[in-house]
């Protein structure tokens, strides 16, 4: 999908208008948006048949017939679906092995909803629905590949773990439940039940040292753009500012029930749009 249809058609998962990332993308040169919304697009609907409620063994079949599109991207034949990928794959030397971690990633949901990872496969599955896509948008953008390799790492796990953090409540709808093993028990909660979890008075306990995980990934990831071109970090920047606003609203708000959503304000975005975009 080109940028152009993505615009025409707001109510497209690729279009992602009026969102932290379309706003952070709409300010990049052509041929890079092109290739974001092509990022986008690729993950919201890998990400739509991980999150559908349709039978298991047809949403793996679909998650795999997207790994077998990848495959043939690369091997010069592209699927009609990924024909307008060639030029970007070619000109910003996008990895196949970061969209195969991708699909992997999102394939974690669909045997079995995910409930209480340890950390080790917490982490990994941040790496391959968080990180994986910094990595691919790090070589668009343009970093420097150690600084860009370093810049995904931290601010993929970031964003990921704020998401966790906000739609705790959400993924208990679906049956899934993020939070690690680890600091379940630690606050003393044994049962991995959604709704046992997000309704314990000691969930915030739990969600504690993940603020605290996720700030230090902030931490490490402003650390990288601050030695970085200014112009190459402005979309990541957008969006590490954002995030970080949605995280800090949600210590303020806090995890103990009744837990309300939470929202960055207007104001707040189009302050950071003009400070880390023009200013």
């Amino acid at each position: 999908m080109t940028l152009d249809t993505a615009v025409a058609n707001p109510s497209d998962g690729a279009a992602a208008s009026g969102s932290s990332f379309y706003a952070a993308m709409r300010i990049l040169p052509r041929e890079q948006r092109e290739a974001m919304f092509q990022i986008y697009s690729f993950c919201r609907q890998v990400d739509d048949i991980a999150d559908s409620d349709g039978p298991r063994p047809e949403r793996l079949a679909a998650i795999q017939q997207w790994r077998d599109d990848i495959d043939a991207l690369y091997q010069g034949h592209p699927p009609p679906r990924l024909q307008d990928y060639v030029a970007s794959v070619r000109r910003f030397n996008l990895k196949r092995e970061d969209f195969i971690a991708i699909i992997d990633g999102m394939e974690m949901d669909i045997p079995q909803d995910i409930r209480a990872p340890d950390l080790a496969t917490l982490d990994l599955y941040c790496d391959r629905v968080a990180s994986a896509v910094g990595r691919l948008s790090v070589r668009v953008f343009g970093l420097a590949e150690d600084d860009g390799i370093l810049l995904a790492y931290h601010l993929g796990r970031a964003l990921q773990l704020t998401n966790i953090l906000r739609d705790i409540d959400e993924d208990a709808g679906i049956g899934r439940l993020y939070l690690p093993l680890e600091g379940l028990l630690h606050a003393g909660i044994t049962s991995n039940d959604p709704f046992k979890v997000i309704a314990d008075p000691a969930l915030p306990k739990v969600c504690a040292p993940l603020v605290e995980r996720a700030r230090a990934h902030f931490a490490k990831a402003d650390d990288v753009m601050r030695r970085s071109s200014r112009r190459v970090v402005r979309a990541p920047r957008i969006m590490s500012k954002y995030y970080r606003a949605i995280l800090e609203l949600l210590v303020v708000r806090g995890f103990a029930l009744p837990r309300s959503a939470v929202r960055v304000d207007k104001m707040t975005r189009i302050a950071i749009i003009l400070r880390y975009a023009f200013i």
